[in-house]
């Protein structure tokens, strides 16, 4: 180890511009044997691991960094899937460069440590060499229903079924995978490693109920009382809105809506064509992941031009930088410290342009955070045929948690105590749903940590 002054570091090679974005294939290749040893040999493995301790699930990192070096890959895949439901995901879409990777010792002049990288390898490697994550034998003659199959779900299931727990799991969409399926272009993590992973839950005796909504398709009540707790893992995929003048025009799209549409068309179901941008000048408002997404998938769908609205600047927006400069690179454009303030229509009431202000970044805020300031007299115009909200989301709120004395807060998110079980005993809940939007991993970790939780009150 500590070979980080001889090498250097090195991210996986990237399909060319001028054809990845023809098409919706990944575009990161994978280490491989000798490129992942060589550069998990660079970590010096500090004392005090910086990584391990930014992770929201705990990664055993420097452990595995030392197995795939030592070339010990069944050692690297045990560890890797340990603590983490399913790293070859989080290896690809977790922000490393605000997590783990941005809190490497080498930052400091030398450069990270390609840690997101070096776990995709071992799970594809791993698989690649005939290994599979562990399971216990359904023994404990108890059962866990779980509402939604999005990465809390999937979390949840994989370790009630490590303890030995049966699951049942209720998916109202035609696929398992919540936003991993529907939400996250192929580009950056392709179905295949997603329907692996969830073949590997059923094989180990989950049953997965699809097209099945509850409330609608089954009762709360008639689905809760077959089983002996409940998890939510219900998501948040109400789009947040800006209250601008003619945001309701009907060009006028939620990001959600429109990356589930063409995923479905990626998968050859049925789709609404209205989400067929190409030749059209789309401009997305917002900074952050899913912004992204969405532009670089207008780009991949022939949109003529595809534009960015960013009230501040590059270095403030949300999402990975990584992400930032994938988009720059396939061509998007960004204009940056621009607020819009409405959405301008034609006669038809359709949106023809977004109305913009130009602002400034003054003094900062009591959270450290430069205040954003609007420069009178400098209103301009965004040419738009298409516009797309791309501004974060809040959990829907279904009836049936009212119904079931399940507490909801001011924005709809579910309460949960530090066990992660809500107001009413046995039902717990995690991930988006009570966080609002936010990552994969912290929704990974919720579904974790509330079957910890659960397994001591069902197994005592």
């Amino acid at each position: 180890m500590r070979e980080f002054l001889a090498v250097e570091r090195i991210d996986p090679s990237k399909r060319l511009v001028v054809e990845r974005i023809k098409d919706f294939r990944e575009i990161y290749e994978v280490f491989d044997k000798e490129e992942a040893a060589s550069q998990s040999d660079r970590c010096i493995q500090c004392g005090d691991p910086f990584c391990l301790n930014k992770c929201p699930l705990h990664n055993y990192v420097p452990q595995w960094l030392n197995a795939v070096a030592q070339k010990d890959l069944e050692f690297a895949f045990n560890l890797s899937n340990e603590p983490s439901p399913f790293p070859e995901v989080m290896g690809r879409v977790c922000p490393q460069d605000r997590l783990c990777e941005g809190d490497c010792t080498l930052n400091d002049g030398h450069g990270a440590i390609t840690i997101g990288s070096i776990e995709t390898f071992i799970s594809e490697e791993g698989f690649k060499a005939g290994l599979k994550p562990k399971f216990a034998p359904l023994t404990s003659g108890k059962s866990v229903g779980i509402i939604g199959s999005g990465p809390a779900g999937l979390s949840a299931a994989t370790y009630l079924l490590r303890s030995g727990i049966n699951v049942t799991m209720y998916e109202r969409s035609a696929r398992a995978g919540g936003l991993l399926t529907y939400g996250i272009p192929n580009f950056k993590l392709d179905k295949k490693i997603v329907e692996r992973r969830v073949k590997l839950l059923v094989d180990a005796g989950m049953k997965l109920i699809i097209n099945c909504e509850v409330g609608k398709d089954i009762s709360f009540d008639k689905m809760s009382s077959k089983h002996d707790a409940i998890f939510l893992g219900l998501g948040a995929t109400t789009a947040k809105v800006a209250r601008l003048a003619g945001e309701n025009a009907s060009n006028v799209y939620a990001s959600m809506d429109y990356l589930t549409a063409i995923q479905k068309k990626s998968f050859e179901e049925s789709y609404d064509k209205k989400y067929d941008f190409k030749d059209k000048d789309v401009v997305v408002i917002g900074g952050g992941d899913t912004a992204m997404d969405c532009l670089r998938t207008a780009k991949r769908e022939g949109a003529k031009s595809v534009t960015c609205l960013y009230r501040r600047d590059a270095h403030n927006m949300p999402g990975s930088q990584k992400e930032y400069k994938n988009a720059m690179e396939e061509g998007v454009e960004f204009t940056f410290y621009a607020s819009p303030k409405a959405i301008k229509l034609d006669d038809h009431g359709s949106a023809v342009a977004v109305e913009i202000v130009k602002t400034v970044l003054g003094a900062k805020d009591e959270d450290g955070r430069q205040r954003m300031e609007e420069i009178k007299g400098s209103e301009t115009e965004v040419k738009a045929d298409v516009v797309i909200m791309a501004l974060g989301f809040n959990p829907e709120v279904p009836s049936f948690l009212a119904e079931n004395g399940i507490e909801t807060n001011s924005w709809g998110g579910i309460v949960i105590n530090d066990n992660f079980e809500t107001s009413t005993a046995g039902i717990y809940a995690g991930g988006d749903c009570y966080r609002g939007a936010d990552l994969v991993v912290t929704a990974a970790y919720d579904g974790r940590e509330a079957v910890r939780s659960m397994v001591k009150k069902l197994l005592k």
